[in-house]
């Protein structure tokens, strides 16, 4: 009996902050996998994505958002670790929203057409583009960059044109064995998503300034007897921001910790003992050694 040919590769998801890249990705894999929050800069390491089906095997590399105002040096890695995977790939999605076009998009299509990588573009959020005529413009400029082998709109929040999405993709995968098992859907640990699904809860309960001061570093987990017990660090610049985050009372820190603890539940399906501290380290966000340390590199 013939072997099925397979195909394999690895597609970037690229664009500026906000845009829906890591949102995109959780509807792409039908699951929750990267964390979201309506705050620029949410993501901020490179993550892969699974999806396979049948023979094709789509590897998504969700990147942290690119922008020319990168004032720290947690900024400016994150903005090389996007740029960087541009020539390491097979395709690059550019992630653009419904009718916004900005500098910082111009700049990630000049990081796309230096990068010589096959691209397709998705606009974003369609879904609040009123009337959809609106669209239309937005299409005829993108065909004249003659940049992008597809152009297609969808709404990953509703998940409407991801198959479509899907298929443009599968349909440029080189020939080649799939690297990851059918039912692996990332290739980072669960103890980086638990980091992560903390840092979501900060991101989206605190206010503006903050949630980019802050990081978590997981200091304890353990599986036993059908529990986990973790226990993470919190890392704020200032006391102030210790303050704000801990609340009144603790309340503020408590409702965090109780929101990630369902969610690491889910995760990990196991009942889960959560601890969190907050701790302050001045200037960590702008010192490399302290940046090695909490895993940014």
């Amino acid at each position: 009996m013939m072997k099925e040919n397979t195909q394999c590769g690895y597609v970037a998801l690229v664009g500026r902050p906000n845009v829906g890249k890591s949102t995109l990705l959780n509807h792409l894999l039908r699951q929750k996998l990267a964390i979201t929050s309506r705050k620029p800069q949410t993501t901020r390491h490179v993550m892969l994505g699974v999806d396979t089906e049948g023979s094709k095997q789509a590897i998504y590399v969700d990147t942290p958002g690119i922008h020319d105002h990168a004032d720290r040096e947690m900024n400016r890695i994150m903005v090389r670790s996007a740029t960087a995977v541009l020539t390491d790939v097979d395709l690059i999605v550019m992630v653009l929203e419904k009718d916004q076009w900005t500098e910082e998009d111009e700049l990630v299509l000049e990081h796309i057409r230096r990068s010589g990588t096959p691209a397709l573009v998705v606009i974003n959020k369609v879904d609040l583009l009123k009337p959809k005529e609106l669209l239309l413009p937005v299409i005829e400029r993108l065909d004249g960059y003659g940049l992008f082998q597809a152009i297609i709109p969808v709404s990953a929040l509703k998940g409407s044109g991801l198959d479509m999405l899907r298929e443009e993709v599968f349909s440029r995968l080189p020939d080649q064995p799939h690297m990851f098992p059918a039912d692996q859907v990332t290739d980072q640990t669960e103890k980086f998503i638990v980091a992560e699904i903390i840092r979501e809860k900060l991101m989206r309960r605190m206010g503006d300034e903050i949630p980019h001061r802050t990081t978590v570093v997981i200091e304890q987990f353990k599986e036993q007897d059908g529990t986990a017990d973790i226990a993470a660090d919190i890392y704020v610049e200032r006391a102030g921001q210790k303050r704000i985050i801990i609340g009144k009372g603790g309340e503020k820190l408590k409702m965090i910790g109780q929101e990630a603890r369902q969610d690491i539940e889910a995760l990990l399906e196991v009942p889960v003992m959560l601890r969190l501290w907050v701790k302050v380290r001045p200037g960590w966000t702008n010192s490399p050694a302290a940046l090695r340390r909490m895993g940014y590199d």
